[in-house]
């Protein structure tokens, strides 16, 4: 009879932790949570090439030079080694209440074009992955203001969370008509 018992006593451990489990799966998970994860949106500040010529403020361009030493983000090396020229210029914004920092790429438009998916990819991962290390999410614009490609990250979370997003009109080389 104590060995039935045993038995029985396993079998209901066994139930209340099988009901246990599925309640506790049931359960919502809180959106805070959920929330806290994600990756922000890319800005949808408009890109400003008057900048390029004529920055303001804390705006930084490929032309800014810091006479103290060198300027965050440091893109030159990466413009300089781009393949066939591909990076032209950049706008870097400082972060605001709204937003992030940010990095407006500017690529050449004819060489963007000849690139193949993965061949974009890899260039906005790279330049992306460089703008991170010094807090910048990435946009990356032709001179005619069409946004091609972004990087954005969730900078609360360690390592930062990022999303690469390209262009899908741009996917084939194809440009808009």
């Amino acid at each position: 009879m104590l060995k039935y018992k045993s038995l029985d006593c396993k079998i209901l451990h066994t139930l209340i932790l099988t009901i246990s489990l599925a309640t506790i799966s049931l359960l919502p998970i809180p959106s805070s949570l959920a929330e806290t994860s994600s990756v922000p949106q890319p800005s949808d500040a408009p890109l400003e090439l008057n900048l390029l010529t004529k920055p303001k403020g804390a705006v930084i361009t490929a032309n800014t030079i810091d006479p103290k030493g060198l300027t965050v983000p440091s893109l030159w090396w990466a413009q300089e080694n781009s393949e066939n020229k591909l990076l032209d210029n950049w706008i870097a914004y400082p972060a605001s209440a709204k937003e992030a920092s940010r990095v407006d790429l500017i690529v050449n438009q004819q060489i963007w074009s000849l690139l193949s998916y993965l061949e974009r990819y890899s260039f906005v991962n790279r330049l992306g992955s460089l703008a991170r290390k010094d807090g910048y999410n990435v946009r990356i614009f032709n001179y005619q203001q069409e946004l091609l490609a972004t990087y954005t990250c969730n900078f609360q979370l360690a390592p930062a969370l990022c999303n690469i997003r390209i262009n899908a009109q741009n996917r084939l080389g194809l440009g808009k008509k």
